[in-house]
């Protein structure tokens, strides 16, 4: 990460960054300062501007929360971080706390004396946060107060600009509906749970309303900013009005209007009286509460957006199959150059290989940049599921050993997301097993049937029943959803062990990605990527059915596969899932890389 230079040039800098935070919380009467790994919009990825977790601690992850106290700071991260957060983040400024097993505000109460009064930025903490934050430190007699300006925001000397990037117009070809229906669509979705407006806080859900695109923030093609949409579809974009391109105004049709994001505030302030929708668990809140503090109604709600743009229409699945086409092309021809290279003793370090992938996606044209970082992960790196090879020194691949590579790929039309495990050299019967019990699993679930109204959370056991038949498991969730050229993390839908009552509707694309991790050994996952449909070939059947089709088509590994272990019906899915990658892809392949194709995905 380029924020600024690295703390082994400028050794006192974070301990002078914790003393200017600690002179705004004299200054104001504080106590104490949450500092969580957000920013006011609240998604998966922070743009560089806005990282001011980096900026107090030099901790890069993607997930975690400091707390600044008076005499001494903590931060808190949950186990993927554990060995990265003590290499980044001075153990003389900071005690290492866990996100997941030390709740911050039990921590808070547990460290604060009755009376103290704790900071916060309201834009950076969603509204059930607040609330919950609140009661619990109140019963401490710990006051929450909302600052009005973030104390490193005012601190943060050459701080990175946003991106200046035009706002993109996505082609309502593309995108299957105008603006201007979609948005009388979820008008009308607005106005039967009997709100006036919605706060459309999520990037991805007003940037999908409006068919645009943006280069704001890195690995999703979004624009910075938030929407109000009413009841009628009007709707109002408040961003960064230096970005909109020529035409807009007639690509988003009727009834859109453009405000800058410092007028936010004021519009909402002027919602006296007004019903709004809003979801506390997603949408900041400073924004809800700013309204609410104006007089409007707060209607407690999930983004009215999520779940039509989650069911893509017929152009949208057609861009989808287009995209994972291609993207199988460029996976498979790097695939193909892995195996020639480990033929020829050429072995490389994770980055390298990262690198390389990249490049045969970047020979495509529709290609703008990958969906998330690739997980690049050699050996036993693969044994940590979210490994980055970014975050220290990448490892060299070793002979006879296991490979795990993650990725994807932002095209014009569609979102990429893969992971396919690889035999370097020989493997052992041991890892055979364990790779075949995660391809059972991964073909239960591409194979189950089930009823309409059924969710991720019922069918999740099809992919772990196998692992757990030999007493292993996997600790991450087995499918999010993904977006068409958006978030490659997108909900609401999602295939977990953990409470979702979101029910699978024909559209919606996930992952189907079991895995197996056995630390400081070696790591497995198989995912693709499905697409819910209705279910055709069942005859008679009493109630509305669907099943999944995989989008992604790129060999498996056979090498790692022990064909003893699985049934008659499973040897013909693998071969005829192969069957299906072969006369897809040969098309588009030539010369030794067809070779290569033809070769693994022959019959086991």
């Amino acid at each position: 990460m380029s924020l600024e230079s690295s703390s082994s040039q400028q050794p006192n800098k974070i301990a002078n960054r914790l003393a200017a935070i600690r002179s705004e919380l004299a200054s104001a009467n504080l106590d104490a300062f949450i500092i969580p790994r957000a920013d006011e919009y609240l998604g998966e990825y922070v743009p560089e501007h806005n990282e001011r977790l980096y900026w107090a601690t030099d901790f890069t992850g993607s997930a975690g929360m400091a707390i600044v106290l008076k005499d001494k700071a903590a931060i808190f991260t949950d186990g993927r971080y554990t060995v990265q957060v003590r290499l980044q983040v001075d153990a003389n400024l900071f005690s290492y706390e866990s996100l997941t097993d030390t709740p911050q505000i039990e921590w808070l109460c547990d460290t604060l004396a009755a009376g103290s009064r704790v900071g916060f930025d309201a834009r950076l903490h969603t509204l059930a946060w607040f609330e919950n934050a609140k009661e619990m430190l109140a019963k401490a007699q710990i006051e929450l107060v909302a600052v009005e300006q973030n104390p490193i925001d005012k601190h943060w000397q050459n701080r990175p600009a946003p991106s200046s990037a035009a706002i993109t117009l996505f082609s309502n070809e593309s995108a299957g509906k105008t603006s201007l229906q979609k948005r009388t669509e979820i008008g009308a979705l607005v106005k039967k749970v009997g709100a006036d407006v919605a706060l459309i806080a999520a990037l991805d859900s007003f940037c999908w309303l409006l068919n645009i695109r943006g280069n704001d923030v890195p690995r999703l093609p979004v624009v910075l900013g938030c929407a109000l949409l009413h009841a009628n579809g009007d709707m109002q974009l408040f961003t960064d009005l230096s970005k909109l391109p020529e035409g807009i105004e007639e690509h988003v049709g009727a009834g859109v209007s453009f405000k800058s994001e410092a007028a936010l505030a004021d519009t909402l302030a002027s919602l006296q009286g007004v019903k709004l929708l809003a979801d506390p668990n997603s949408a900041n809140a400073w924004a809800q509460n700013i309204a609410r503090d104006a007089g409007a109604k707060l209607i407690a709600g999930i983004d009215p957006v999520s779940l039509p743009k989650a069911q893509k229409n017929a152009a949208e699945l057609a861009g989808m199959r287009a995209s994972h086409i291609r993207d199988g092309v460029a996976v498979s021809r790097f695939l193909a150059w892995l195996d020639a290279e480990v033929a020829a003793n050429r072995l490389h370090d994770e980055a390298t290989l990262a690198d390389k992938l990249e490049s045969f996606r970047l020979e495509d044209p529709q290609y703008r940049e990958p969906s998330f970082d690739t997980i690049s992960a050699a050996g036993a790196n693969a044994a940590m599921c979210h490994y980055n090879h970014n975050n220290g020194t990448p490892a060299m691949m070793t002979m006879d050993s296991i490979y795990l590579v993650d990725s994807g790929a932002q095209y014009l039309d569609g979102t990429t997301d893969v992971t396919r495990t690889i035999a370097i050299g020989k493997v052992t019967d041991e890892q055979k097993k364990m790779v075949t019990l995660v391809l059972k699993g991964h073909i239960a679930l591409d194979q189950a049937r089930y009823p309409k109204g059924t969710t991720g959370q019922q069918l999740d056991a099809f992919a772990r029943q196998y692992l757990w038949q030999h007493g292993f498991d996997y600790d991450h969730g087995t499918g999010h959803g993904v977006g068409h050229f958006l978030s490659v993390h997108e909900g609401p839908q999602r295939i977990g062990k953990n409470l979702n009552a979101i029910a699978l509707m024909p559209g919606m694309v996930l992952s189907n990605e079991p895995g197996y991790y056995r630390a400081d050994s070696f790591g497995i996952r198989l995912e693709n990527l499905v697409v819910v449909q209705h279910c055709e070939a069942l005859k008679g059947a009493e109630r509305e059915m669907y099943e999944f089709d995989a989008l992604t088509l790129i060999p498996m590994d056979a090498r790692l596969i022990d064909k003893s272990l699985l049934t008659q019906g499973e040897i013909d899915w693998f071969n005829a899932y192969h069957q299906k990658v072969f006369n897809t892809l040969s098309p588009l392949m030539s010369g030794s890389e067809l070779e290569w194709l033809t070769k693994v995905t022959k019959a086991i």
